[in-house]
């Protein structure tokens, strides 16, 4: 009975391999996806065309049609996994098994020492400068003859 015990304590532990795997699942799918469109299927085409004595036309890949929504796609969602999987390994979420170092970090600088608040006074007026004009002249006109 105790075997059973300790057997359904390691079952509830361990992760569904689903959960654990579908990360690199995800990454897996699309480089083959587009291994597969940039690659294999391009030269099929080419394969093909040639040998039924057909004309040799481009081949256009099907993941970028609809403007490569799909890589977009793609894209976002391995990037949110990836963000997602760096939150929980900072958590301290351990998946699949692996013993990760536990130590803390230690600050290796010490905190800073508060601001001091600015004096503030009151600003005094400036005389204005002269610029050598005076206000009742009247403004000269360009009178270039271009």
């Amino acid at each position: 009975m105790a075997e059973e015990t300790k057997l359904s304590a390691s079952e509830q532990k361990k992760e569904d391999w689903m959960n654990s795997k579908w990360r690199p699942m995800m990454g897996w799918m699309y480089m083959a996806t587009c291994t597969a469109d940039f690659m294999l299927f391009p030269i099929l085409w080419s394969l093909a065309q040639t040998l039924l004595k057909q004309p040799i036309t481009q081949w256009q890949p099907l993941t970028l049609q609809g403007a490569g929504l799909f890589h977009v796609a793609m894209g976002a969602v391995l990037g949110i996994a990836a963000m997602g999987r760096t939150q929980e390994k900072l958590a301290g979420a351990n998946n699949g098994g692996a013993n990760t170092p536990s130590a803390t970090p230690t600050p290796s600088v010490l905190a800073p020492a508060p601001i001091p608040k600015p004096v503030l006074s009151t600003p005094t007026p400036v005389a204005a400068a002269p610029l050598g004009l005076d206000p009742s002249d009247p403004p000269t006109r360009n009178t270039r003859n271009d």
